[in-house]
């Protein structure tokens, strides 16, 4: 196979499934909401998010059952989080990390469609997407300890 075709058959990436389409709506609007200064998430932004962001009912309606369970449970999810972080402040991490982190954690701490090594691994792969080139194993490495907290618990 000659390199135009192998760049050919590499860039086309398959599209992403339902529930991680959903997931990275998901961090999408919490990265746009976190950006703004907002904090409320009302069902008038999720509309506007939609209208800007097209996606299938079912992603839709995924990535809104997630956003406002974050929402619901924030306050803990951003402890969880804070108390795994070695070396570093929640601060610092880069946004789009930072709400990566809050997912995956919201589905590790209060989802019970998922299991935990399920959720760290979606995140990896939304991460790849998203964030920058060492926010998988980043995020991986922290996620790591949030499970093992939570299965000690």
């Amino acid at each position: 196979m000659d390199s135009a075709n192998s760049r050919k058959k590499n860039s086309k990436k398959k599209a992403p499934s339902p529930r991680r389409d959903g997931r990275e709506a998901a961090v999408q609007f919490l990265y746009g909401n976190e950006i703004q200064g907002e904090t409320e998430i009302t069902d008038g932004k999720l509309h506007e998010f939609w209208e800007l962001r097209l996606t299938k009912t079912f992603a839709r309606d995924f990535a809104a059952e997630l956003v406002k369970g974050i929402a619901r449970e924030l306050p803990l999810i951003d402890e969880a989080i804070e108390d795994s972080l070695e070396n570093y402040s929640f601060g610092r991490l880069a946004n789009v990390d930072r709400n990566i982190l809050r997912l995956a954690t919201y589905e590790i701490l209060f989802a019970d469609h998922i299991p935990g090594q399920a959720a760290i691994n979606e995140a990896i792969e939304v991460a790849k997407r998203l964030g920058s080139e060492d926010s998988p194993s980043f995020i991986n490495g922290i996620l790591d300890r949030i499970l093992q907290a939570h299965l000690q618990n």
